[in-house]
């Protein structure tokens, strides 16, 4: 598999050594050059999960030393369900929060994990990342206690729920995590300046986790694939999928995986206030607003950083614009949003909801809607409950962690401050 730096034309790598660099010269995102198209796709979709997934990454992934390890990989990482649940007869949630962190940041997280640690053939790597709610718990979760791998999470103080941050900031050991005076946007930045830090970079050997990295975004692309299969049949061109986007990651996946052939009708790039991307789509015109905090905090997220590889299929012609709209829902119709599926007998989410919402507004008479479950409901048990009036118990995962200690260190948005907490923690 060759990959290309969307920034930096002439750097290209391959697969391995692009999980392993994170980030390519001039931060730029690696990615493939050309897509793999898919003609078996029905017969795809009769295997099961983990078989399919297999098949699904090693065409990505090609002919490399890692591709033969990659059975082993995905079977210890793809150790959960991502059921299609059924809302009514036109509108379905994939639900993909069955993991350990209850959140969809698993299936990429424990990939990743996976993969890294088989390659990187027992030499140190320090990750470092930027969390806005649910890459951490995966990340950190993923990563604990694999032997030589540090693991270091910035996180905006105070924007993140509870719930969400006890599961990352509680485990210690290789898990370091630090909460930043600022916003996701500012924690993105800090990370994206310690790599073009020489003296960080290659001192503390970095490596990053978050869906910039190939590794990540490419095992998502495995659960679009299970959820057209678990569609009947006669729907699955029907199919409308609204994603709750943030970082663009979750969206990308999915566009990847309609250009290898999936049937999937169109996408709905969901976004709560932070609309970057939804402007962006109507007007032609890229304007970063400053962040707002809202009751989907996970998708607070100015600059979404995946974008580049959209907009990359877009030029290429391999993803169609008329496959992509974008949507806005605010702060009050995330709540309609929410006692509307509670009323129909589904509870969720503020992300999901913003989702649903979307496809509320968009979802045609011949269509079939699917939006994406990202987080368990109880990640965000105060707002859900203020929301609905109604109690949600914690499953084990929240329940373990509630009453530990955060163990987080606290920094100003600063990076000097950063790199010297970073060397006297690694080093």
């Amino acid at each position: 598999m060759e990959l290309v730096n969307l920034k930096v034309a002439s750097d290209k790598v391959n697969f391995a050594d692009a999980v392993k660099k994170g980030l390519g010269i001039n931060q730029g995102l690696y990615f493939p050059e050309k897509l793999p198209v898919l003609d078996n796709i029905d017969d795809l979709l009769a295997m099961p999960f983990v078989a399919r997934s297999q098949f699904v990454l090693r065409t990505l992934i090609g002919d490399e030393d890692v591709a033969e390890q990659l059975d082993e990989i995905i079977e210890t990482a793809f150790t959960f369900p991502a059921p299609l649940a059924e809302v009514t007869e036109s509108l379905y949630c994939l639900e993909l929060f069955h993991g350990p962190t209850l959140a969809f940041k698993d299936f990429g997280g424990r990939f990743m994990a996976q993969t890294l640690s088989r390659i990187s053939e027992g030499k140190p790597i320090t990750i470092l990342t930027a969390t806005s709610g649910d890459t951490g718990a995966a990340v950190a979760h993923a990563f604990h206690g694999i032997d030589n791998i540090n693991v270091v999470i910035l996180y905006p103080k105070g924007k993140i729920s509870p719930l969400q941050e006890k599961l990352f900031t509680t485990l210690g050991g290789n898990i370091h995590t630090v909460s930043v005076e600022s916003d996701f946007d500012a924690c993105q930045q800090l990370v994206k300046t310690a790599f073009d830090d020489p003296e960080v970079r290659d001192g503390l050997h970095l490596n990053s986790a978050n869906s910039i990295n190939i590794s990540r975004l490419l095992a998502q692309v495995c659960y679009y694939f299970e959820a057209v299969a678990q569609a009947p049949v006669e729907i699955r061109d029907k199919l409308v999928f609204a994603v709750p986007s943030g970082n663009f990651g979750n969206l990308t996946a999915g566009l990847i995986g309609k250009v290898m052939g999936l049937p999937i009708k169109r996408f709905i790039a969901a976004t709560n206030m932070n609309d970057t991307v939804p402007r962006y789509l109507a007007t032609g015109k890229w304007d970063p607003k400053a962040t707002v905090a809202t009751l989907s905090n996970a998708m607070d997220v100015s600059q979404p950083n995946n974008w580049p590889r959209i907009e990359a299929m877009l030029q290429r012609g391999e993803v169609l614009p008329e496959w992509l709209s974008g949507a806005t829902v605010d702060e009050e119709y995330t709540q309609v949003a929410m006692k509307q599926l509670a009323q129909l007998g589904y509870v969720s989410e503020p992300h999901a909801a913003v989702a649903y919402k979307a496809l509320a507004r968009s979802l045609q008479d011949d269509e079939v809607g699917v939006f994406l479950g990202t987080a368990h409901p109880a990640k965000f048990r105060e707002t859900v409950e203020n929301v609905l009036g109604q109690p949600i118990s914690l499953p084990k995962p929240l329940a373990d962690c509630s009453g530990k200690e955060v163990l987080s260190a606290a920094l100003p948005n600063d990076y000097e401050a950063l790199k010297q907490h970073m060397f006297s923690i690694l080093r």
